[in-house]
């Protein structure tokens, strides 16, 4: 049994974090670290959890565990290393963005793999410190890694995705409230979000000589969790060629599935897997591509990546659905 402990465990993904791995047949949740929870049950901040456990959170930071998640927020999770240094024998699945670029990826002695298991599986395997990609990030990648990797981007990526509320986190803001959100719609950090960085590294990785543009509009969505990203760009593959390509990528792929007609947001929200569609229109190539932003995009990625670090099922608690509605 795996023994995990959870810091930061108030916010969205370390709720989910928390779901999962209550229900992990080859998982022990040992501990869920809150400074500003300390004391109380899980259940009076994630109250869905009543009846399921009767932990609390804790003050204290332990260390007799196997690996933790690090669910705090984008640059807290290298301060809290930094002021907290663990153990070499526990593992660190880092789910912020402080350790994804390759130039901030070291901490000390300790080398943070990027864990996107569709592009990384064997090096994740061999980790011992991961990098979590960022929700955005994930979907859009597993849109973008097949032309990459066979050498067929060409030209500049043309990309529209909408993600729901959650994915602003808990802390209210005024894009977060519902009365702002709810039948609205708004772009944000059009052709500069943040997570075009650790995207433009992967498909550099795997395509050194591409040396075009990812033109990235992101929407916030009038729903509460899930992305749906539309890619575009020039390909001179048929449409059943470039399914084909699509298909053998992933054929050895634990949750990113080809389907071989149009998609939909509510075929993937409460789900680890990632759903992807082909489509050709002239000389352009459509790719659709959804995940749940805060399973796929976030903890079920991280407990994943935590499977494949451990020698498990790599789908391991990962494979329940609570409803397709």
């Amino acid at each position: 049994m795996v023994r995990v402990g959870i810091i930061g465990g108030a916010g969205y993904t370390g709720g989910e974090a928390i779901r999962i791995l209550l229900n992990h047949p080859q998982a022990e949740l040992v501990f869920v670290h809150s400074n500003s929870n300390a004391g109380n049950p899980l259940s009076d901040v994630h109250t869905d959890l009543l009846g399921d456990t009767q932990m609390r959170f804790s003050g204290e930071l332990r260390t007799d565990v196997d690996a933790v998640l690090l669910c705090v927020g984008h640059g807290d999770a290298r301060k809290f290393l930094e002021a907290n240094p663990l153990p070499e024998h526990v593992r660190i699945i880092d789910l912020s963005q402080d350790f994804r670029l390759a130039a901030g990826s070291t901490l000390g002695e300790r080398k943070f793999v990027y864990g996107l298991p569709e592009m990384n599986r064997e090096a994740i395997r061999r980790a011992r410190n991961i990098a979590n990609p960022g929700c955005f990030a994930t979907c859009l990648q597993l849109g973008m890694l097949p032309l990459a990797a066979a050498g067929l981007l060409t030209g500049d990526l043309h990309v529209s995705a909408a993600t729901g509320s959650t994915g602003a986190g808990q802390k209210l803001s005024q894009t977060s409230h519902f009365s702002w959100r709810a039948n609205n719609l708004s772009v944000y950090k059009s052709f500069e979000h943040q997570h075009l960085l650790e995207i433009g590294e992967s498909l550099h990785a795997l395509m050194p000589e591409w040396g075009g543009a990812i033109n990235f509009i992101p929407y916030r969505g009038d729903f509460t969790r899930g992305i749906f990203a539309s890619i575009y760009t020039e390909c001179d593959l048929s449409a059943a060629q470039a399914e084909e390509l699509y298909r053998e990528y992933y054929r050895d792929a634990a949750f990113t599935v080809v389907s071989g007609g149009g998609i939909h947001l509510k075929q993937v929200v409460n789900t680890n897997k990632c759903m992807v569609h082909v489509e050709k229109h002239g000389d352009k190539l459509l790719i659709n591509s959804q995940i749940d932003n805060l399973l796929k995009g976030a903890s079920g990625h991280a407990v994943q990546n935590l499977n494949l670090m451990m020698g498990l099922d790599e789908k391991a608690g990962l494979r329940l659905k609570a409803s397709a509605f």
